[in-house]
């Protein structure tokens, strides 16, 4: 059975803009996505953005050579872990918001692992780093695809 996030059922937010602010949060195409995206199509890179027909819905899809990119956001998926659950027990509705992390990092766990058994290459890229420097990450991206190319066969037409 699938593991759920807690419910927002016995809980109130800490204020009124905290619903609206967590409702604005998008689930694709969000600007990190967009950021990434850029320098991949300016390295000849075509793809298919948040492929609904995979598990976990990857931002970004090399199908040909079965390559899945996720660009995880970092409070979403609890990028440094220990501090952040710590600040998060200091804050407003302590209980939910951990529990609803701990469940995103754990889905993330298995969709990763679902992709790999079926012969995909997982690679999952931090907000905070594609942010800081998308022309670094594009270029891990293009080594992997290209690796894989040799694998599968083909070419990646250099620009």
């Amino acid at each position: 059975m699938e593991a759920r996030a807690p419910s927002f059922n016995h809980l109130q937010p800490a204020s009124r803009a905290s619903p609206r602010s967590k409702q604005a949060n998008r689930a694709a195409d969000t600007h990190h996505e967009h950021v990434l995206c850029q320098p991949l199509w300016r390295l000849g890179l075509r793809y298919r953005k948040n492929v609904r027909s995979l598990p976990g819905k990857p931002d970004v899809v090399f199908f040909a050579y079965k390559v899945a990119v996720f660009c995880d956001g970092d409070f979403w998926h609890g990028r440094k872990w220990s501090s952040l659950r710590q600040k998060l027990a200091d804050g407003a509705n302590a209980v939910y918001w951990t529990a609803k992390i701990d469940a995103n990092r754990q889905r993330d766990e298995r969709v990763s692992a679902g992709l790999r058994k079926a012969g995909w290459r997982v690679v999952r890229f931090w907000e905070g780093d594609v942010l800081k420097n998308p022309a670094r990450v594009a270029a891990k991206v293009y080594r992997i695809v290209k690796a894989r190319l040799q694998q599968y066969g083909g070419e990646v037409h250099e620009r």
